[in-house]
């Protein structure tokens, strides 16, 4: 509430108690209307578009899956996405599971030293909060379109484009993710989608006919 945002989805949550009131102060309405799923994938059905935190990043390019945003560039791009932004925050003891950060479309990780580079869950989310409400305080919105299901429908495209052309298996796993963050970090307009699924589209098309 600190920084005006007010939608809370909790998966699998402890018990929202006395003391958890307690501690929410003048901010008891969001624990009120804070939303409970069983699983991850049920939480995010109808967002957009979805962030992940983590303090573990990989030093590879190869290695896509914790291939981290800084937060400093995503506050630049986050008002660029039309739709629903979910920022998924992971356990306090071992943060997100591997499958959780996949599906995501980028992982976010705030700089920290080497030493510790662990945040404790409630400052990580304190800290990337703050750092929205700071950009959304010096800069105007400027919107892209595309949504959830037209994003869905590219990847789709993109992988049944490596199926086409033979990919090797072992590979294609890590190449669509690969092309995730990439659309991740673009944050396509609808033209350029539309443009994106015209070529593949095409592609497709092609080699369907041989």
């Amino acid at each position: 509430m600190n920084f005006d945002f007010v939608n809370l989805y909790l998966v699998k949550p402890c018990k929202i108690d006395d003391e958890c009131y307690m501690r929410a102060m003048h901010a008891k309405k969001i624990l009120d209307n804070a939303k409970v799923f069983s699983t991850f994938k049920d939480a995010i059905k109808n967002l957009d578009y979805l962030v992940a935190t983590s303090s573990i990043e990989s030093q590879s390019e190869k290695k896509h899956l914790r291939s981290a945003f800084s937060l400093e560039e995503f506050t630049k791009k986050i008002f660029e996405i039309e739709g629903k932004v979910g920022l998924v925050f992971g356990r306090e003891d071992y943060g997100l599971f591997n499958e959780e950060i996949a599906i995501c479309d980028i992982m976010l990780r705030i700089p920290s030293s080497e030493s510790y580079s662990s945040l404790n869950l409630s400052h990580a989310v304190s800290i990337v909060l703050y750092a929205i409400y700071i950009k959304k305080m010096s800069t105007s919105k400027e919107k892209r379109k595309m949504g959830r299901i037209e994003k869905e429908k590219l990847y789709e495209f993109f992988s049944q484009l490596l199926d086409d052309i033979n990919y090797p298996e072992h590979k294609k796993e890590n190449t669509n993710l690969m092309f995730r963050r990439i659309m991740g970090r673009a944050i396509p307009s609808k033209w350029e989608y539309h443009t994106l699924m015209g070529v593949l589209s095409k592609t497709l098309e092609k080699f369907n006919k041989k």
